[in-house]
């Protein structure tokens, strides 16, 4: 999974969440987020290495919380 939005850095993707900002989540392939529950995303998007991971929580189809 990744966020809709470009995170470089898990610091900028949680200070996102945190700040209220509406963040997404979208499969590239087969599949899609959960609308609520426990997702796992990763980041920078592909074709850049993943530098960084994070489990997260999903209400209503947006990021709640960064668990890790």
């Amino acid at each position: 999974m990744y966020a809709t939005t470009n995170f470089k850095t898990k610091k900028a993707f949680k200070e996102a969440v945190a700040s209220g900002k509406k963040v997404e989540l979208f499969a590239p392939g087969l599949g899609s987020p959960k609308t609520n529950g426990i997702e796992f995303v990763e980041g920078p998007h592909y074709p850049a290495a993943h530098t960084w991971y994070a489990k997260v929580l999903m209400v209503d189809g947006v990021v709640a919380e960064v668990a890790l």
